[in-house]
């Protein structure tokens, strides 16, 4: 179903509901895929969304379960916070144990105990075997009902085997392990229906795999698992023991998770927060990251007070004086959130960055000298002195240049020092393209009237 048409349908829904018409409300999401079951409890109100949710909860569990799988943890948080502790239970219990365990580990302490001890054990084991490893780990996001074999399988008892294992994670490869459970080789699907049913998997597998360690980034994972076009990458203990799977839908949550939290964190906002959230959590959120700028903001002042008498006595630089960091402030930003994605992406580094700053280097003089041009020929034509267009084009060349090196070797600096190079880049890029081009346009500007 188009996600267009859900809103209507939400609508639909909320009066259904409201009017007590559980069952037509149900036999309407009933007829929906998951996904689709997802969007109409977030576009539903929020008094609405639990209440809907009661109505499929107590009539289709596994409907219910997989709409929460779908909503993923930080829109349906909320909602099963608003649930009792056993409903959670049986909720999470009919989930595979990595998504379980992310909407567990999002629940309050207390909760999360009582929740573990109303699950069935086998499910509950899972996934506290999952909450033992660190977050934003291969070992957090894997799911353990991995399929294996041993090497002296032959082909035919491959198959069979698979056959009987119905609750086995998406099969897309088939890992054989030795004796003491370390991986040893991998063969695809394909290659177990193209060979007879009397050969050894030992014949077949390919025994140079590809796979992570437990304690791997889940941001390299998936970095991984796309640079290799694989559909999923096996995951192994320190002792190389086949503990685990990660498939090509946890890497696609975990794209999704890390371009968020990149995005958030060069606004300054933190991942917690969403559209909805409520008014006064996000004052909260937001004001320790505007405090930061207002503290730098006083540099750039500084800089301006500097120039207190010359502003005064020629008053036209007032009025360009914004214009040059400005732009200078949005071409840095441009070429700060390129490094943080080849950063991301594992293309930047260390090694490659004097080739990246050369490149920002020209596009940042080739911009400078257009804009600039632009900027004095604008000028010139508005208030007829050449020598505020002449201040003005050599300020945007001079402040774009800078732009271009603070852009690409700030969050280069970041990462070098263990700080997140998306949450802490843009302070420095903002303040010191500001500094740059007050300094600049004032310096020259003051010079270009005093003595031409």
């Amino acid at each position: 179903m188009p996600l267009t048409k859900t809103p209507l349908l939400a609508e639909t829904v909320r009066k259904l509901v409201s009017r007590g018409a559980a069952a037509s409300a149900h036999r309407i999401l009933s007829k929906l895929h998951p996904a689709d079951v997802a969007q109409v409890l977030v576009d539903l109100p929020g008094a609405y969304r639990l209440k809907t949710f009661r109505v499929v909860y107590q009539r289709d569990l596994a409907l219910a379960a997989a709409a929460v799988g779908e909503m993923g943890v930080e829109r349906a948080g909320t909602l099963l916070e608003r649930l009792e502790p056993g409903a959670i239970s049986s909720l999470l219990q009919e989930l595979d144990p990595d998504d379980a365990a992310g909407f567990l580990s999002a629940l309050p302490e207390e909760i999360r105990e009582q929740v573990l001890r109303g699950m069935r054990a086998r499910e509950a084991s899972d996934v506290e075997d999952l909450l033992q490893y660190p977050e934003q780990t291969a070992g957090r996001i894997m799911n353990p009902k991995v399929f294996s074999i041993t090497e002296d399988t032959t082909i035919g008892e491959a198959i069979r085997l698979l056959q009987a294992s119905p609750d086995v994670e998406m099969v897309f490869y088939l890992y054989v392990v030795d004796r003491h459970e370390t991986l040893v080789g991998v063969l695809s699907l394909r290659q177990l229906l193209q060979r007879r049913p009397d050969v050894a998997v030992s014949e077949v597998m390919v025994t140079d795999v590809l796979r992570v360690r437990t304690d791997m980034d889940q941001e390299e994972v998936a970095q991984l698992v796309a640079s290799y076009n694989i559909l999923a990458v096996p995951v192994v203990s320190h002792q190389g023991k086949l503990v685990g799977v990660v498939t090509v839908d946890d890497v696609i949550d975990v794209i999704k998770e890390e371009a968020t939290e990149d995005m958030y964190r060069m606004a300054g906002l933190g991942t917690a927060e969403s559209v909805f959230t409520a008014a006064p959590r996000s004052i909260r959120m937001r004001i320790p990251w505007l405090t930061l700028n207002l503290a730098t903001a006083f540099l750039a002042s500084w800089v301006v007070s500097l120039f207190e008498a010359s502003i005064a006595r020629f008053a036209i630089l007032a009025v360009f004086m914004p214009m040059v960091p400005l732009l200078g402030g949005n071409a840095g930003n441009q070429t700060l959130t390129v490094m943080v994605r080849g950063i991301a992406l594992g293309e930047l580094s260390w090694k490659n960055s004097r080739k990246a700053l050369l490149k920002e280097l020209s596009v940042g003089a080739a911009n400078g000298l257009l804009i600039g041009l632009l900027i004095a020929a604008f000028a010139w034509l508005w208030k007829g002195d050449p020598r505020i267009g002449l201040a003005l084009a050599l300020a945007m060349c001079g402040t774009m240049i800078v732009a271009a090196v603070v852009g690409t070797l700030m969050p280069l600096t970041l990462r070098w020092l263990k700080v997140d190079p998306a949450l802490a880049s843009s302070v420095f890029v903002t303040t010191a393209t500001d500094v740059a081009g007050f300094l600049l346009f004032l310096g020259i500007g003051v010079q270009a009237l005093t003595l031409l």
